[in-house]
């Protein structure tokens, strides 16, 4: 009986080594031939552009009013009158302030009679004059025929000389009361401080009560904004390339853009204006002026806007999604899909960004596939199911 049990035992220790293996073979092949059969990752692709491509310059500007215009007291005295509404449009001409006239009006009064006593006084030497005009007409037969002394002729002589020159020095003192006069009548006239220029008035920075004179600060401020002036400052790399790019008469019709500071761009293109001078030895950079329009006068002088305009055109430039690329420490690189659905990962160099879009100098041919989505789990030679890439 126990050698009938051992002999069991035997042969069914022998079966399971001859069927164990053949389960696992089997479960390996099936295993091996299910994986064969898992379908290729999608991945979103994009074929590399090439068209001619603007490329923008951007750099920071500050607006200020085409003219800017003091309103400065140009007599001393003291502000008795403000006639405008602060920040509103004034016309050229407009009365802003008033400093007090009475002085000045007693100050013409004073010239006017300083002028009519020189008249009087001229039409007195006048007067003298043809007297003693007289005199020497009547005096000079006279001393011929010996009715008279040679020493009358003389004295009336001198006499009207004399009165020659009183006559020119009245003359003189009437030309210096005139000039007083004038210089009079103009002082009051400046007790009326206008807008030289039609704009918009700003703050008044000194208030009716104020004691004002020609060395004081201004008054107040008026801007012509339409159009509105904007500064902005380029490197001495950028401006030599902007000359040749651009000849004088382009740079005229250089349409340049405007974003503001909540990031609109300015629905108005403005124009080159000019450049400055020179370049400033201590940053390297020349300052530039651009002219934008200012219907409503919506902009304001020192408010900060980027300008923006195109400083050349890239001819054929080769273009990808930026989503595309992968920067690896300095270096960029993209998967490309070859015609065997196959991955190669390839390093690329990069140009400008142009919006969502990145310019490849080197490492692309117009017309290759690119990943755009999904690149990251991917591995040089993996086998991929490659679907169009829709941009947002």
């Amino acid at each position: 009986m126990n050698s009938l049990l051992r002999r069991n035992l035997t042969i069914a220790g022998s079966l399971c080594l001859i069927v164990i293996p053949l389960i696992v073979g089997a479960l390996r092949a099936k295993h091996a031939s299910g994986a064969g059969r898992e379908a290729p990752p999608d991945v979103m692709v994009t074929q590399v552009e090439q068209r001619d491509v603007p490329i923008y310059g951007e750099w920071i500007g500050t607006l200020d009013g085409y003219v800017n215009a003091d309103v400065r007291a140009q007599v001393t005295g003291y502000l008795v009158r403000q006639d405008y509404q602060e920040g509103a449009l004034v016309r050229e001409g407009q009365l802003l302030f008033e400093i007090d006239p009475l002085p000045f009006k007693a100050a013409l009064d004073q010239a006017e009679g300083q002028l009519a006593q020189a008249t009087a006084q001229l039409a007195n030497a006048e007067a003298v004059r043809e007297r003693t005009r007289l005199d020497v007409e009547r005096y000079t037969p006279l001393a011929k025929e010996q009715a008279a002394s040679q020493q009358d002729l003389d004295n009336a002589t001198q006499n009207n000389l004399a009165a020659i020159a009183t006559v020119a020095t009245a003359k003189a003192q009437i030309k210096t009361a005139e000039a007083a006069v004038e210089t009079a009548r103009i002082n009051l006239g400046f007790t009326r401080l206008t807008a030289p220029i039609s704009g918009i008035a700003g703050q008044a920075q000194l208030q009716v009560g104020a004691l004002v004179n020609p060395s004081s600060t201004p008054v107040t401020t008026v801007s012509t904004l339409d159009p509105v002036r904007d500064y902005f400052t380029v490197s001495e790399q950028d401006y030599l390339q902007l000359q040749k790019q651009f000849s004088s008469s382009e740079r005229q019709r250089w349409k340049l853009q405007l974003i503001l500071a909540d990031g609109t761009i300015y629905p108005h293109e403005g124009t080159f204006y000019f450049a400055g001078r020179a370049v400033d030895q201590n940053t390297g950079a020349i300052q530039l002026a651009a002219l934008f329009p200012n219907p409503g006068n919506v902009l304001r002088p020192g408010q900060y806007g980027r300008v923006r305009a195109v400083v050349r055109v890239e001819k054929a430039a080769l273009l990808i999604p930026q989503r595309a690329v992968t920067e690896l420490q300095g270096s960029y690189q993209v998967d490309v899909v070859g015609d065997d659905e196959k991955i190669a990962v390839r390093p690329v160099k990069v140009g400008d960004p142009i919006g969502t879009m990145w310019i490849i100098q080197d490492g692309l041919k117009p017309g290759e596939r690119v990943v755009a989505e999904g690149q990251q789990t991917l591995l040089p030679g993996t086998i991929v199911q490659p679907k169009p890439f829709v941009t947002e």
